[in-house]
């Protein structure tokens, strides 16, 4: 029986490095039961100018409602500087990189680019700072480098986007569980583990009941 958690996610969405904590523990309860974490990139923004500043206030107002939720970090004094063009093709390329070369190394690598983006303040849109982090979790940048721009990678990002926007897809974090081809909604929007774990549960342990019939 194939079965797998599909975790749809934008590694610069607010609301999905607020789900990290949760999204992870998921994926510990499901590997318990021989279940991996698989992570489909969604395409959140490809914004081509600079961030307006009443866009940058809404913004922020928005990573302030995540923190008070959620109680991950973020720097919100230091955000989102004058002139950053909230694009996030590249990091979601970077992410679906790892993928192609060592997919155990998505994971990783998509908590050191939320963790520099929103507690270091780095610009993660910059292929330089993405190759850097990808190193960082094992990735050297002699492959990684020519892959991320490569037109495998580039196509590979654009069928993840479109694969979640013709589900249906149109908010981050989404949480699916697959089992012989047939999803379920896990969630869809950041919930707290207490909730998911219980409704994963329910799903893993029926898979066990399949199996054995």
């Amino acid at each position: 029986m194939n079965a797998r958690l599909l975790y749809v996610m934008d590694p610069m969405c607010s609301w999905c490095w607020g789900f990290a904590p949760v999204v992870e523990a998921l994926a510990n309860q499901a590997s318990a039961y021989g279940v991996s974490l698989h992570l489909v990139v969604g395409g959140l923004r490809h914004e081509r100018a600079a961030l307006e500043p009443a866009a940058r206030s809404r913004a922020l107002s928005y990573w302030q409602a995540v923190e008070e939720t959620t109680g991950q970090q973020f720097n919100i004094e230091n955000a989102l500087p004058e002139g950053f063009v909230y694009n996030t093709e590249p990091a979601c390329r970077a992410l679906v990189t790892a993928r192609l070369l060592d997919e155990s190394s998505v994971w990783p690598l998509a908590l050191l680019i939320q963790h520099a983006f929103y507690v270091e303040g780095r610009d993660v849109t910059q292929p330089s700072v993405l190759v850097e982090l990808a190193e960082s979790v094992g990735l050297p940048r002699i492959e990684f480098a020519p892959v991320f721009d490569s037109n495998e990678a580039s196509l590979a990002t654009q069928a993840d986007f479109e694969w979640a926007l013709n589900l249906g897809i149109a908010g981050f974090p989404t949480l699916l569980a697959e089992r012989d081809g047939q999803l379920v909604l896990v969630t869809n929007g950041y919930q707290p583990l207490e909730t998911l774990s219980e409704l994963l549960n329910h799903w893993l342990v029926r898979g066990v009941q399949i199996s054995s019939d």
